[in-house]
């Protein structure tokens, strides 16, 4: 267990020899298929820890020229990005930092073609496609939901000219296992048979739940040879979620107990500030040493020290009764949290901790008023 009884609160905590058991497993995927494994920025960007993310995959998937650019400061590897628009005025910046560039329609990806022919830089470009197939049940992460904005149906590209397009790339699941790519591979290998031939590789993008427990890797390296096998394609994957899962924590401090129906703990960690997805996906983070409402003789309901009424982190029961000082250890915190964190009522953002069973805990930064004031 981590020693965080000198830790100021909140405090996020990356376990690195969590992550580095992540990055082993991922490596040994990327060893057993030849499919190539990029960390997705969007959900883990700690670039501090890049350099031992460079020993493990491939390279970085980005969603930005910030990503981009970030990902090729820090990451001995390719770097590959996808928007579903690009800016004119950043395209050159993208052309410069990025090995792949994949485009949301062909009609993005024309409209910078001169511009890029011109580069004497080496890139690739690419393509997504939506398949119009996902298992995805919370539809503001459903990138085939009706109307989506996400990439080009097999009926858009139909009458599309191709040449010059090197890969296709879809991104269609979220937390899901090998058995649901395995569907939605199927139904784009039917769908989009005739531009899979003319193409060299294929993007598989992220939601690959590939580290947690009783994950299918077996069937996962199915799905990749079968692909390769097939059209004699590249395949890459750009986890996030799988490559920080469980490796992150946020500590956090009571501040005050009230009473209001149930016992209410104000702690000095916000949901709507610190991890924004407990409120937009939602859901409830594991507490170290709670339970369930009922579960134990002592139920809370953690809110955040924000002024937004939902600023609710759960309800937890515990075996003691909670006290002002009390610290409380949040689960898998390094993912989607500190690349979504926000300032709002000028809350504090939490330091940012690195721990190892070899050095300890080691603050590698910290925010304060300026911080804040240089947001807006």
């Amino acid at each position: 267990m981590i020693d965080i009884s000198d830790v100021k609160t909140p405090c996020y905590i990356i376990d690195e020899d969590k992550l580095e058991k992540n990055l082993s497993v991922l490596k040994r995927v990327g060893e057993f298929s030849g499919a190539k494994i990029l960390l997705a920025q969007k959900a883990y960007s700690i670039y501090q820890t890049y350099p031992l993310i460079s020993k493990y995959l491939s390279g970085v998937a980005s969603s930005s020229l910030f990503e981009a650019r970030l990902g090729r400061e820090y990451v001995n590897g390719e770097v590959h990005i996808f928007a579903p628009a690009y800016r004119a005025d950043e395209i050159d910046g993208i052309i410069k930092y990025a090995d792949h560039i994949v485009f949301n329609s062909a009609a993005d990806w024309r409209r910078y073609k001169d511009r890029m022919a011109v580069s004497q830089k080496k890139f690739e470009c690419g393509l997504r496609i939506n398949p119009e197939y996902s298992e995805q049940k919370t539809e503001i992460y459903d990138p085939c939901a009706r109307f989506s904005r996400m990439g080009m149906t097999a009926d858009a590209l139909a009458d599309e000219d191709i040449s010059g397009i090197d890969g296709l790339h879809f991104h269609t699941m979220c937390e899901q296992g090998a058995d649901v790519l395995w569907r939605t591979i199927r139904v784009v290998d039917e769908k989009f048979e005739n531009h899979l031939k003319q193409v060299k590789w294929l993007n598989f993008g992220g939601g690959h739940h590939i580290t947690k427990e009783g994950y299918d890797i077996d069937l996962l390296v199915k799905c990749i040879k079968y692909m390769q096998d097939k059209y004699n394609l590249e395949i890459y994957l750009e986890p996030g979620e799988a490559v920080a899962l469980n490796a992150g924590y946020l500590v956090t401090e009571v501040l005050d107990i009230m009473h209001n129906g149930m016992d209410i703990a104000i702690v000095d960690a916000s949901a709507e500030c610190h991890m924004p997805d407990v409120i937009e996906m939602p859901y409830r983070p594991d507490i170290i040493g709670s339970g369930k409402a009922g579960e134990y003789c002592y139920t809370y309901r953690l809110g955040g020290p924000t002024c937004l009424a939902g600023d609710i982190i759960g309800d937890y029961s515990f075996e003691k009764p909670l006290k002002r000082g009390d610290r409380l250890v949040l689960c898998d915190m390094a993912i989607y949290s500190m690349v979504k964190n926000n300032t709002f009522n000028g809350i504090n953002l939490p330091d940012i901790a690195l721990y190892s069973e070899k050095n300890g805990i080691r603050v590698i930064k910290s925010f304060g008023y300026e911080d804040f004031k240089s947001r807006l």
